[in-house]
């Protein structure tokens, strides 16, 4: 027997209802915003990553489902959105048709790495990319927004985190200082930052093994003025709005980030970022476009509904359809269709069964009411509708049966 691949899932109901639910909870709050959905290839071509995300990067590194197809092309199945989105802001010409675009995506990523509680080798992102805009506002904007989704779906007990990781101008300097203070304690590095070292030291902060020890005695970084201008500007927008704090260990994992940085962190304290992201003003560039500041963020949907707990998602009031005999099915099923159309959930169809079979079955789905229908109904055209929870019966006639029922659920 086939068996689920590891890091794999089905998610059935009610599990899937919270995925929905956080799925409308996020399009209505993009729409707000001003956001336009763009839906992403699945596949992309494995440098895509590679360059965007950076070789030094856990997802490029150890994560990223990459293979050659016949064709001999290296291609890759998405870690993450941000650089799709990018590639299809350039490869459509947004750049010179309307260089500020506002957009989101919903969708699967995949990675390789070690299953754990609400993390999966495939799993759901929630993401947005504000492309075009340079002013700290944007920044507020988005942080503020992906609050409000993660308000309104109801996650609960979550602390917000931000930090500036400066510019062009000012990361050299930190960047080598965060050098000269690690060579001292390379010896006692774990093995992957003893190679990200030299290549992207502020990785090291964001090592789950090496990074928490280094609180508090790392060198803080020294913004130039442009950009501590821009996160006080930031912090000034936000505050009154959302609580947060300035963690100077905020880095992020992803090559591409710079200036603001920033984390909605709930649960556990080594695996608690439910959402994430920053500003990549160079990442445009990068791949092949003009300079062009662009902001954005992901959530994990999984991350996020843990961190909610468990609800209970009522289920709706649905009618289930049971015919008698086998005279009757033709009706039952022209009903069924009627009742469907007036917009009430309605189940049935296992007319091949007795009418205890059928009972049964309607019990399994939960439905609220019994349709039946027999052969004295159906001479009188009628049916006997049934409370599955009282177990009180009334006839209703063919014809006002939509309405009748519409009424009731």
């Amino acid at each position: 027997m086939a068996k689920l691949v590891r890091g794999f899932r089905d998610i059935f109901e009610p599990q899937s209802k919270n995925f929905t639910q956080l799925e409308n909870c996020a399009r209505e709050v993009f729409s707000l915003y001003g956001f336009s959905e763009l839906r992403l290839p699945t596949v992309e071509q494995k440098e895509l990553f590679v360059k965007s995300t950076g070789e030094t990067t856990d997802i490029v590194q150890k994560e990223m489902y990459a293979f050659e197809d016949a064709g001999h092309r290296q291609l890759a199945i998405r870690p993450e959105g941000t650089p799709g989105v990018v590639r299809a802001y350039l490869e459509n010409n947004f750049v010179q048709q309307a260089p500020v675009q506002k957009f989101y995506y919903i969708g699967n990523m995949f990675r390789a790495e070690r299953p754990q509680a609400g993390r999966y080798r495939e799993f759901e992102q929630i993401g947005a990319e504000y492309i075009g805009n340079s002013a700290p506002a944007a920044d507020a904007e988005v942080i503020l927004m992906l609050k409000d989704i993660v308000a309104k779906f109801g996650a609960k007990n979550y602390t917000v985190k931000i930090n500036s990781l400066g510019c062009d101008k000012c990361r050299p300097l930190y960047r080598q200082a965060l050098i000269d203070f690690l060579s001292k304690e390379k010896d006692t590095l774990c093995e992957n930052c003893q190679t990200r070292l030299e290549k992207n030291p502020l990785r090291v902060l964001d090592c789950k093994i090496d990074g928490e020890r280094f609180k508090g005695r790392v060198p803080t970084m020294q913004l130039c003025p442009e950009c501590q201008a821009h996160f006080d500007e930031v912090q000034r927008l936000l505050k009154g709005k959302i609580n947060f704090e300035v963690d100077p260990m905020l880095v992020r994992g992803l090559d591409y980030y710079s200036r603001t940085v920033f984390e909605f962190q709930a649960g556990d304290a080594s695996q608690n970022a439910i959402a994430a992201g920053g500003r990549y003003d160079t990442l445009v560039k990068n791949m092949g476009g003009p300079a062009t500041p662009a902001i954005g963020w992901a959530m994990g949907a999984e991350r996020v509904i843990l961190s909610r707990g468990d609800v209970e998602i009522a289920k709706p009031k649905s009618v289930y359809f049971v015919s008698m005999d086998k005279a009757c099915n033709e009706a039952a099923f022209n009903l069924m269709q009627a009742v469907r159309a007036a917009g009430v959930r309605t189940e049935g169809g296992l007319f091949d069964k007795n009418i205890k079979g059928q009972m049964k079955q309607a019990d399994r789905c939960g439905a609220s009411y019994a349709v039946i229908i027999g052969s004295d109904e159906l001479a009188a055209r009628e049916v006997t509708l049934k409370d599955l929870q009282t177990g009180n019966q009334q006839k209703i006639s063919f014809d006002t049966l939509p309405n009748e029922v519409k009424k009731l659920v």
